[in-house]
């Protein structure tokens, strides 16, 4: 595996649909949570949770019940959003049918210690994003998607969660069928203003 510098991992990181079905070993997998662990977070209480999904009798049935989910939630997208044959409309349909698939899913949550709050994903999101870059750095792709939302309270039930913890994302994790990168995005310039709304930086 060739090393990648921490900047070209963020030049890099794309979200990766489609998986071999090659395991995540042990020792990545606990690789990737530890890094994702380092991730800053609102006074330092760490209160995010990594409820992890591979192949145990919990496992199977939470991945077909989100399959169904995924499978509604884009087909729901795809008919709103109006969109066409394309690339990525491929990709989104082969995650979705495969989903059950997946090596490993990862629900993302976050222990409350106070009333449900918008600011809440301060302290869980940024442990995302490190996973997702952990998971990049030791050669696997990562989705992040809230779809889960669509069958909570059902995996509420089967996999015993509290009442006082948030799902906050469902992150999906495998040896990419492809490569990262490199990335579409827009142009600094458009996304980047200098000292009033809408003026682009001489800099950019």
């Amino acid at each position: 595996m060739t090393e990648i510098s921490l900047l070209e991992g963020l030049a890099t990181t794309r979200a990766i649909r489609r998986y071999t079905a090659d395991p995540v070993p042990d020792e990545d997998l606990a690789s990737i949570l530890w890094h994702a662990g380092r991730a800053p977070s609102g006074s330092n209480r760490q209160p995010f949770r990594f409820l992890v999904l591979r192949d145990g009798p919990n496992a199977v049935s939470a991945k077909a019940l989100l399959g169904a989910a995924f499978r509604r939630g884009w087909n729901a997208k795809r008919v709103g959003d109006g969109y066409r044959p394309s690339k990525f409309a491929d990709s989104m349909q082969h995650y979705v049918d495969h989903f059950e698939s997946v090596p490993v899913v990862v629900l993302v949550c976050l222990e409350r210690y106070r009333a449900p709050s918008p600011y809440e994903g301060a302290s869980v999101y940024p442990a995302c994003q490190n996973l997702l870059l952990a998971a990049r750095a030791l050669g696997y792709g990562g989705a992040l998607t809230m779809w889960h939302h669509g069958v909570e309270a059902e995996l509420r039930d089967l996999l015993a969660i509290p009442d006082d913890v948030a799902l906050s994302a469902c992150i999906t994790l495998g040896v990419p069928v492809g490569n990262h990168g490199p990335l579409k995005r827009k142009p600094l310039g458009e996304v980047a203003f200098d000292d009033s709304w809408g003026q682009t930086p001489d800099w950019v």
